[in-house]
């Protein structure tokens, strides 16, 4: 019985040595005690930062937010003629994912899989927000190939169910597959439309059939512009597809970088000058089908009950809109689309930066107060920033600035002047 217990001892002893040998490898030689493992694992590092006095202090997100939002929005203004330039309002985009082996890595926490598909999900309820009228398709790389696993839709929701379950990474990716693979699709496209192709792509390579460049340059000519977020090193030939076709190329350094990146590309972007032509398109707005009305949808092809929307031309049922109908090829939209698009070609100047200690020098007798959400600006003494409208100079927090130029699209100060002007005249 001794001599048993003696073997189990060692039995274990021995498995217990192996795991450290291979905790000690994966570590690069170095062996970490249990506490080191867990500071390791959960970065807790990174949620600190050394103030003026060079003292350790929490990490505040709100402030970075704000930060990273004001450096959005004035990049966005500060190009040249930003307010006169012509926009792609209707896009057809393709989301090209890499989920090969390279997509498996854990420098992103937990992996970059899970925060390319977080990412995903958050980018594709953006772009839909932005981009009423445009439409959204995804293509995963893995394996050497390129599959699509959605036509272009436009509606959020049936996009990222599809994605969730499709999240395995495996083998090489071909960046050449997956532009023929697009290319195909977006040529049949209405000319009107605007083709882009956003590429969120991990490995370090391209494992391509054949010659890329002819790939490019078929691209190139036929006015896909082609857009890379990198989640590694930067590669050549990415950067060289997104400068001849007249897309961005960047990199991500964290993951609240990447998100930020991945964001960029949800408004539309301005209309290339030989790309961009004038049409006149012609629209269908569809009325919504009675409660309890048996039809056919043209989509699915199968029996529905109430709902959906009737074509006003061939008066055919649809699902979903925006979408062009089946059977006549009408464009079919509802009117809130077309106001949704409306702000791009008119957006709400950024607003100019107002530090409390200025706030408290010149307006001491007046109420500090937003005056969007009419909360109080902050105690006297205050340094953090607030925000005043250059037409109407009022007052808002940071939290209502990012209301205002994310989702309101309006100034409240200058629509109530407005109003008040009107009312005066009617008077």
């Amino acid at each position: 019985m001794a001599a048993n217990g003696d073997e189990k001892r060692s039995r274990r002893e021995d498995a217990g040595g192996e795991e450290e040998e291979e905790e000690e490898e994966e570590n690069g030689g170095m062996i970490m005690e249990a506490w080191e493992r867990a500071y390791a694992d959960e970065r807790s590092w990174e949620s600190l930062q050394e103030d003026e006095s060079g003292l350790l202090r929490p990490l505040d997100t709100a402030s970075i937010l704000h930060a990273h939002y004001r450096r959005r929005l004035l990049r966005r203004a500060s190009a040249p003629a930003s307010s006169r330039i012509q926009k792609g309002l209707i896009r057809y985009l393709y989301l090209v994912i890499d989920l090969s082996r390279a997509a498996s890595e854990t420098d992103y926490r937990p992996s970059r899989m899970v925060l390319v598909s977080k990412g995903v999900e958050t980018f594709v309820r953006e772009f839909f927000d932005q981009n009423p009228l445009s439409h959204i398709g995804l293509v995963i790389i893995k394996d050497g190939v390129a599959h699509r696993l959605t036509d272009l839709g436009g509606t959020p929701d049936s996009q990222i169910k599809v994605l969730m379950g499709k999240r395995e990474c495996s083998g090489e990716a071909s960046l050449q597959n997956a532009l023929e693979l697009v290319r195909d699709y977006l040529g049949q496209v209405p000319s009107y439309g605007h083709r882009e192709v956003l590429i969120l792509y991990s490995s370090l390579n391209t494992c391509d059939p054949g010659d890329i460049m002819e790939t490019i340059e078929k691209c190139k000519k036929d006015k896909i512009r082609c857009s890379v977020v990198g989640l590694s090193a930067e590669i050549y030939i990415c950067k060289y597809l997104c400068e001849e076709t007249g897309g961005s190329y960047t990199v991500a350094l964290d993951e609240s970088h990447f998100k930020e990146l991945l964001l960029e590309h949800a408004p539309p972007p301005a209309a290339i000058a030989e790309y961009a032509a004038a049409n006149l398109i012609k629209m269908g707005f569809p009325q919504r089908g009675a409660d309890g009305v048996i039809a056919i949808c043209s989509c699915h092809k199968e029996a529905k009950v109430g709902g959906g929307y009737t074509c006003p031309r061939c008066k055919a049922r649809i699902c979903e809109l925006p979408t062009e109908c089946r059977l006549c090829g009408l464009t079919l939209v509802s009117s809130p689309h077309l106001a949704r698009s409306y702000h791009h070609l008119f957006p709400v100047t950024p607003f100019n930066e107002v530090t409390s200690m200025l706030l408290n020098k010149s307006n001491r007798k007046t109420s500090q107060t937003c005056f969007g959400c009419q909360q109080s600006l902050g105690n006297h003494g205050s340094t953090s920033l607030h925000v005043s409208c250059p037409k109407c100079n009022q007052l808002f927090c940071l939290d209502c600035d990012m209301y205002i130029h994310e989702s309101l699209h309006n100034c409240p100060g200058c629509e109530s002047q407005r109003e008040s002007r009107s009312y005066d005249a009617k008077a």
